[in-house]
């Protein structure tokens, strides 16, 4: 979408926090437009259909996840780099918590997991691993993604403060 008009962006709005909170295939275009206060039809008119519409949210998605990233692929420095990854959950804006509760939910969703997504990210990790003289660094790299897969998780569930406890620890784990 070129340009967002009001309505186009109160039913992205919509859609994103229903979506999130109860699942794509949950959700029907009728209660995002009751939700959105528009009109079925306008959905229609805009984005063709449900899926149309998940896409347009997904365009932001890939745009935020890159955003999120993009430091620590440039990073150079290996310490600065685990601080980085250890740092996003903790770092994540409550007001963008409905799109990473998205993310995660379309990550159990078949028709849209993607086998691989998170290969960059390990290998980066693997990398980084390796430069700082672990013995199995592909190993450790997905021991670190699953745990901050976790407390991602718990965070969007549950809030910040049921795991901010682990920030510290964590950083203190790498001799950070």
């Amino acid at each position: 979408l070129t340009q967002v008009t009001q309505k186009q962006q109160a039913i992205l709005e919509s859609a994103l926090a229903l979506f999130a909170q109860k699942g794509y295939n949950a959700v029907s275009t009728a209660s995002i437009a009751a939700d959105a206060g528009v009109s079925e039809g306008l959905i229609f008119r805009h984005f063709k259909n449900k899926r149309g519409l998940l896409d347009a949210i997904m365009v932001s998605l890939e745009e935020r996840i890159q955003q999120a990233y993009t430091p620590f692929f440039f990073e150079s420095d290996p310490k600065a780099q685990l601080r980085m990854v250890i740092g996003l959950p903790f770092a994540a804006k409550e007001d963008e918590y409905g799109f990473w509760k998205l993310v995660f939910k379309l990550k159990w969703d078949e028709e849209f997991h993607v086998p691989g997504k998170m290969e960059p990210v390990l290998n980066k990790l693997a990398e980084t691993f390796e430069a700082l003289g672990y013995a199995n660094p592909r190993a450790e790299a997905e021991l670190l993604n699953h745990t901050m897969e976790s407390i991602t998780s718990h965070i969007l569930r549950e809030g910040l403060d049921t795991q901010v406890h682990l920030h510290q620890p964590l950083l203190e784990r790498y001799g950070l």
